[in-house]
């Protein structure tokens, strides 16, 4: 029978909590817990990379094609927009990870543009057109007025 870190993950945390808590070190599953601490930072840039490539996908969607332009695009837009602002806020080390992200996000985001506007590949530029700072503000392609 393996520990309880693999057969009932949800009571190790639990456990761990209160060994902390308590102060108990020696108890304390260290191997794991620096793993789940790890985890839990890589779980934040990921966040960030999604929120990323679903707000790009959009602002493409947007741009190219413009006959689709809807009430829920622009919802989704500022929701990203906003999403992400309150992850950088939380978690302003991430800042510098928005450069190193962008071009994963653009992949991303071009994927689902694609994918849901049946567009070809050909019809989006390689590389990404927009600055972070175009993509996080409101004033990008006037949708805020939209």
């Amino acid at each position: 029978m393996g520990t309880l870190y693999e057969t009932d993950f949800y009571a190790w945390t639990q456990q761990q909590a209160e060994l902390l808590a308590q102060k108990r070190w020696e108890h304390l599953d260290t191997a794991h817990l620096i793993e789940e601490i790890e985890a839990l930072g890589r779980k934040e840039r990921q966040e960030l990379r999604n929120r990323l490539g679903v707000l790009i996908a959009h602002l493409l969607k947007w741009q190219y094609q413009p006959e689709g332009q809807s009430n829920s695009w622009v919802a989704t837009i500022r929701d990203q927009r906003n999403e992400i602002e309150e992850l950088l806020l939380e978690n302003p080390s991430l800042q510098p990870y928005l450069e190193e992200v962008l071009p994963k996000a653009y992949r991303k985001g071009l994927n689902l543009a694609v994918q849901e506007t049946n567009l070809s590949y050909k019809v989006f530029p390689v590389v990404c057109p927009y600055s972070l700072e175009q993509m996080l503000s409101s004033e990008l392609l006037s949708i805020e007025n939209g």
